[in-house]
């Protein structure tokens, strides 16, 4: 859970760079592929993590700029990865004028729980890791390059 907002930016700032590398690998013929019928297709797991940060904050009345969950996943990688930067971008610079380290332990109604701002913001970073691990996985699946998160991938080789 953060306690100041100076504490998630450093996160979110390396996680979300983290992300948008992660989504630079998906290629226009990838975002149909899946790894069983029952599994979202990479485009859709993509997609998802953009729409996700929205859909989450909001129930906490920050306001950003970025897609929400009606809206049509883009047919190309590149506007995913678009999309994805213009919101994390967003969120950040949302969290950094609206809120301050007070605010974080404002407690609001998320899914049927009371959760702090501080924890929802490290739910929302969450969700996204879990999300871009399974991105990497599928995306092995699909043939694709993968690249290095927390270290080199298989496919950079030692470093």
């Amino acid at each position: 859970m953060f306690t100041t907002i100076q504490q998630f930016l450093s996160m979110w700032k390396r996680e979300s760079a983290q992300t948008a590398r992660v989504l630079a690998g998906l290629t226009d013929g990838s975002l149909d592929r899946r790894g069983t019928k029952n599994q979202r297709t990479l485009g859709e797991l993509a997609w998802h993590i953009v729409v996700s940060q929205q859909e989450i904050l909001e129930k906490t009345g920050l306001m950003f700029d970025a897609p929400g969950k009606a809206v049509e996943r883009p047919s190309r990688a590149t506007e995913i990865l678009a999309a994805y930067r213009g919101a994390a971008d967003a969120l950040a610079g949302a969290a950094e004028r609206s809120w301050t380290d007070a605010s974080l332990a404002v407690e609001d109604e998320i899914y049927g729980m009371r959760w702090t701002r501080g924890y929802t913001l490290s739910v929302v970073l969450l969700h996204e890791v879990h999300h871009r691990g399974q991105l990497t996985a599928l995306m092995r699946q699909a043939g694709l390059k993968v690249p290095g998160v927390y270290g080199p991938s298989g496919d950079e080789g030692e470093m």
